[in-house]
This record gives structure tokens, C-alpha cells and sequence, in this order.
């Protein structure tokens, strides 16, 4: 299935530089691709990776602000005629954007407790690959081992988890930091 934005763009993409733009205090690019989904129906689905990003990459209780502002979105679209609420989406983006980042959560699924599950790179790329044919103009940082595009760039899982480290902004010290410069964990079985 190729799905589209109202302007043509991607949805898989558009919803990957969604995510790495707040990651980087992006705001703009952030803010154009959140509503870029919103506009084009994808309200639901918005808000789902708002929620994730905000238990991925930020820090502290950011989950309970967003869920403020969703609560309001749903709020003023109770009995609206057509979609009503887009600031609510704005405001959140905006926070997300300037609110310290890490990537804890994330990096205790991969260092903790995914690196005894024995996958392979290869049956993780698996899972993650989606249909991303169509090249667009989205920002370079966008392409990683989830992106087909990435992918094809030679991407891999230990460039993604350095360099979605890295382009945090601001950041706040986590408690898996020095992790990331290890590398990759090689998958080992338990005894």
C-alpha cells in the first residue's frame, strides 16, 4: 500500500522525519510534517506517534503533557463539524521539540533486554522494512535502517542508535549514554 499525504508526500516518511525532527528541536520541519498528517486524515495516527516519541526520546513526565493536549484536542472535537484542534498538535510538537531528550526507554529494549533475544541484523531489517519507493525532498537524516531508502544508503541499527544519540537536542543525560559508543550488542544466549 502507497500511502500519501495531501501534498504527496510519503506517509512512512513523512512520519519518520515527523520523529527525528523533534529528536534534533526541529521545530519547523516537525511542526510542517505533524500537521502535514493531521490535514491529511491522519489525526489518529498523529497523536499514537506523538505518545511514542514522547516515551522514546524525551525525558521526564512529557507523556503526561501530551496527553493534556490530546485530551483538549478531543475536547473541542467533541461535536465539531469536520476536524477542529490542530494548535493542540502545534503546542505538542512545539514541547516535544525544546524538551530535554533521551533515549532510555529505547535503549533499554536494545541493550537490555533485546540483545538476549538472539535476533540477527538481518531479521530485525526484516521486520522494519516498508514500502518507501518514491524519492522526496525530506531532510537527509530522516534515511536510517527503518527507511528503505536508508537502508540502501548502508545504514545500520549501531549508525542509528549513535546518531539518534547524538542529533539529540537539548539533551539530558541518560542511563544508558555510555552504551552507545559500544557499539551493537552481539545477540548471546542465556545460560
Amino acid at each position: 500500500m502507497n500511502l500519501r499525504t495531501k501534498r504527496g508526500y510519503d506517509f512512512y516518511e513523512a512520519a519518520s522525519t515527523l520523529q527525528k525532527a523533534i529528536r534534533r528541536n526541529d521545530v519547523k520541519v516537525a511542526g510542517f510534517f505533524a500537521l502535514e498528517l493531521w490535514e491529511s486524515g491522519y489525526r489518529n495516527y498523529v497523536w499514537k506517534r506523538l505518545f511514542t516519541i514522547s516515551a522514546e526520546d524525551l525525558g521526564g513526565m512529557i507523556t503526561k503533557e501530551v496527553d493534556a493536549l490530546y485530551r483538549g484536542h478531543e475536547l473541542v472535537n467533541k461535536n465539531a463539524k469536520g476536524p477542529k484542534g490542530r494548535i493542540f498538535v502545534s503546542k505538542a510538537v512545539m514541547l516535544m521539540c525544546q524538551w530535554p531528550k533521551n533515549r532510555d526507554a529505547d535503549h533499554l529494549q536494545n541493550f537490555v533486554y533485546d540483545k538476549y533475544m538472539g535476533l540477527s541484523e538481518e531479521d530485525i531489517e526484516k521486520q522494519l522494512d516498508e514500502d518507501r519507493k518514491d524519492p522526496l525532498i525530506v531532510p537527509e537524516y530522516a534515511f536510517d535502517v527503518h527507511t528503505k531508502r536508508g537502508k540502501m544508503m548502508g545504514k545500520t541499527k549501531a549508525d542509528f542508535i549513535k546518531d539518534e544519540y547524538e542529533c539529540l537536542d537539548p539533551k539530558q543525560p541518560g542511563l544508558f549514554d555510555e552504551m552507545v559508543n559500544w557499539g551493537w550488542p552481539k545477540p548471546h544466549k542465556l545460560k
